[in-house]
Parts: structure tokens; C-alpha cells; sequence
């Protein structure tokens, strides 16, 4: 059983009288500890796609299944149960609180946790700050933090929950070149490390090719699934 099973996922929206078919049939299997970038032209679905993979979103119909349990039939409390156990985010923007620490950030996915103490909390924080280079850096606020550090920050705090899969949604779009290299590296090095299962949505290519697998959608659909990038760009371009 792989860690995610979708079969025919359908994401539908109903805009001034226009349904639109965001999803229109995706059937994809990611197993535990793979590394998965998600590419497609504007408008091709892969933000919705993320957004069903990620519990924000149910689909209008089809089956999603994580980790065994399926996803479309849950109430909203209760893919939030879920996506607050199985699943860590990261985003462009870091969505960062300008007035606290690096430290207090971090931590602060635990603070809707009943049963950790505030000296567990504190741990390990700081031992996941240590583990992305920011050991240094525990007291500074984001404005004293370059937007690397920022996004190192927002990688430490969605994985505080300890979660089965990294979700990042364009997470080097706010970056230079060099600072989306080492972001990147990153991500490798937990995805290898820690068997953490990473999906990445990014419209860069070189980024997309620090994944071990490519999935191009367009109108909804999967056109590409593959390990090959240069299958995977020429998907993108062809029309």
C-alpha cells in the first residue's frame, strides 16, 4: 500500500454559472520516501492538486487515500486532525511572526498540542533549528534573518510535528539562485536522512530537478509521470 493512492480525483468549481475542472481525473501513487515535484503551466491544477494532497481541500469525487485512510468522506475537522498529524508545509511567502524569535516559530505548531511540556517543545525546536544550519540564529527575529534563513525557519517548523510528508509550495520563489540551491539541498538531505516524504509544486526546472520524480499536469490531468526530466520538460512544452 503506498503512503498516498489516488484514483480518478476530481476537483470541480463553480464560477458565475462556469464549472471549472480543476482536477479532472487523477489517478497517482507516491510511496513512503519519495521525492516528488509537481510541474505544470499556470492553471494546469497543480496548486489544487497540492491543496487535495495536503487535506486543505476534498475532492468533488474519486478516492484519496493516506496512509490508508480515505480522505474525501472526512469532515473538515477532520482532515484537519489528519493534515495536523501526517503533514508539514512549507510556503513562498515563509508566513512568519514579524515579533518572534526563529525559536518561538518554530515551536509554534506544538502549542496546539496537549501533552508536550514546554521544555520538550523547546528541545526540539531547537535540535530541528540546529538541523537546518540555524543553531546560531535561535533568538533572531525574521527581520534580522535573510529570506534563506526565513525559509530555513519555516522548514524547521513544519517539522516539528514530527509529519510523514513535506509538502512545499513554490518554497524557492522569494529566493535568489544560490539561496534556492542550498534550500534545495536541504529538502535532499531530509528527504535521504530522514525518509521524509517531500512533494514540491515549483515552476523552476532546475528546482524541480533536485526531485526523484517528475508529474506534469495540465487541464487537470497527468500528462508526464517520470524520473527522466528531460521526459518531463518536453511535456511541459508540448502543447
Amino acid at each position: 500500500m503506498a503512503l498516498i493512492e489516488l484514483n480518478d480525483v476530481r476537483k470541480s468549481y463553480t464560477r458565475e454559472e462556469v464549472t471549472i475542472d480543476a482536477l479532472a481525473g487523477v489517478t497517482l501513487d507516491i510511496e513512503q520516501g519519495e521525492f516528488v515535484a509537481l510541474m505544470g503551466p499556470s492553471g494546469s491544477g497543480k496548486s489544487t492538486l497540492m491543496n487535495t494532497l495536503g487535506c486543505l481541500d476534498r475532492p468533488t469525487s474519486g478516492s484519496y487515500r493516506l496512509d490508508g485512510e480515505e480522505v474525501v468522506t472526512m469532515t473538515m475537522d477532520e482532515r484537519a486532525r489528519l493534515r495536523n498529524r501526517k503533514i508539514g508545509f512549507v510556503f513562498q511567502n515563509f508566513n512568519l511572526l514579524a515579533r518572534t524569535s526563529a525559536l518561538e516559530n518554530t515551536e509554534l505548531p506544538l502549542l496546539y498540542s496537549s501533552g508536550i511540556s514546554a521544555r520538550e517543545r523547546h528541545g526540539r525546536a531547537r535540535a530541528l533549528l540546529e538541523r537546518v544550519g540555524l543553531g546560531d540564529r535561535m533568538d533572531h527575529h525574521p527581520g534580522q534573518l535573510s529570506g534563506g534563513q526565513q525559509q530555513r525557519v519555516a522548514i524547521a517548523r513544519s517539522l516539528i510535528n514530527e509529519p510523514a510528508i513535506l509538502m512545499a509550495d513554490e518554497p524557492t520563489g522569494n529566493l535568489d539562485s544560490k539561496t534556492s540551491r542550498e534550500v534545495m539541498e536541504l529538502f535532499r538531505d531530509l528527504n535521504l536522512r530522514t525518509g521524509i516524504t517531500v512533494i514540491l509544486v515549483t515552476h523552476d526546472q532546475a528546482v524541480a530537478r533536485h526531485a526523484n520524480r517528475a508529474v506534469v499536469l495540465r487541464d487537470g490531468l497527468v500528462v508526464e509521470d517520470t524520473g527522466d526530466f528531460d521526459r518531463a520538460v518536453a511535456a511541459l512544452h508540448t502543447e
